[in-house]
């Protein structure tokens, strides 16, 4: 009965079916530094803001290989970023180059910001303006004593001055 158990828990041992990982060999250890700092800086273009060291994605397995024989020619960081950057654009890149070109991704977000912070002081600044001094305008005040009338109601000022006459009956 044991025995079934050990090979039960081990037919659903996860770590048995997990995938295989990519050992390189390295001439230096600083190659493998290289490597290493390449493929946490380079992002993969299959998955969502992965790294190609974090990506199982057949084209970051590609873009490893092709990392780690760059490196085996004696290409050096420079290169081998210059190699990805024209192949696929800037994008492959976590930290894309300060040109003309991505002064929107750059400046962007700090834009944006500052565009609401400007549209939210000034909604602000409205908001104070008005004021609310709970007082009737004579436009207001006219408004109010018209509708008052359309419902046979006694105007408040009219009230006191006409004593307790409630309804508008004159008992």
């Amino acid at each position: 009965m044991k025995t079934l158990f050990v090979i039960v828990a081990m037919f659903f041992y996860v770590g048995a079916w997990a995938a295989p990982m990519d050992t390189f060999e390295f001439e230096s250890e600083a190659q493998e530094k290289t490597f290493r700092k390449l493929s946490d800086e380079l992002r993969c273009l299959v998955c969502q803001n992965q790294s190609i060291a974090d990506s199982n994605a057949d084209l970051a397995k590609d873009l490893r290989t092709e990392i780690h024989g760059m490196l085996l020619a004696g290409k050096n960081e420079e290169q081998i970023k210059e190699f990805m950057v024209d192949r696929y654009g800037d994008y492959v890149l976590y930290e894309p180059p300060f040109n003309p070109m991505t002064w929107l991704l750059w400046f962007g977000p700090a834009m944006i910001f500052l565009i609401a912070l400007f549209y939210v002081r000034r909604f602000i600044l409205q908001q104070n303006s008005v004021k609310d001094s709970g007082e009737l305008s004579a436009e207001e005040a006219e408004r109010l004593k018209d509708l008052q009338l359309e419902l046979n109601l006694p105007d408040q000022n009219n009230s006191s001055e006409n004593g307790d006459m409630k309804g508008g009956s004159g008992s």
